[in-house]
């Protein structure tokens, strides 16, 4: 991490509260947990805690990735919801754009993930080492030279949508880790968490949480 963190200041965006959980809209640019060192410590969750005292944190997305957060309210919401997306019963839906036409409009990808020590935070597919990673994409339309896709991870692997459309011949505008030269001249990494479907740990019942895509 950088020393040129300068957040966004942009008012908590709220989705849903109740007794069991709370979901927010994160901003791109921020990240989700305290990073080593006071310039770090401007973070979704501290922001969360300030306005929810008791909140508690279930999962992360990345500093430059926007869209749907959830936190838990209590400790038996954060095990109840930290082992759904531990057993992978939660559903995820990513818009993203990419650089260039992406052909077919629907597939899988299904390689491997291992952290590029020399190069970290990066990551890399490694067939010999990497821990399973998957992700379906779906192709919503092409603009210019860029295509808008749906990605539904399946495993929930560190920079696994990135590298992976990497992997296709198609980087994630905006990336400031893998992608280069126009691709990678855009104000923003152009990933959000649009929605995401789980069940609610006070009865079970199936809920989605939708945030609207900002690019």
């Amino acid at each position: 991490m950088s020393d040129d963190y300068n957040p966004p200041n942009d008012p908590l965006n709220v989705l849903h509260e109740d007794a069991q959980l709370i979901v927010v809209d994160k901003p791109s640019g921020l990240l989700s947990v305290p990073g080593r060192g006071e310039h770090l410590a401007d973070c979704l969750l501290s922001r969360v805690q300030a306005a929810f005292p008791q909140a508690l944190l279930v999962h992360r997305l990345d500093r430059d990735t926007s869209g749907v957060m959830i936190f838990a309210q209590t400790p038996h919401a954060q095990r109840h919801l930290g082992m759904q997306f531990e057993k992978r019963q939660t559903r995820k839906t990513y818009v993203a754009r990419l650089w260039g036409r992406l052909e077919p409009k629907t597939g899988t990808v299904d390689l491997p993930l291992i952290v590029d020590w020399p190069n970290r935070p990066r990551q890399m597919v490694c067939h010999e080492t990497g821990k399973q990673a998957v992700t379906d994409w779906r192709v919503a339309k092409f603009e210019g030279e860029t295509t808008r896709v749906k990605l539904s991870p399946k495993t929930g692997r560190s920079h696994q949508l990135r590298v992976h459309m990497l992997a296709l011949g198609h980087p994630i505008l905006g990336d400031p880790f893998y992608a280069e030269g126009p691709a990678r001249d855009f104000p923003r990494l152009m990933l959000h968490s649009e929605e995401l479907r789980l069940k609610h740990p006070e009865g079970g019942v199936s809920i989605k949480f939708r945030a609207k895509v900002p690019f």
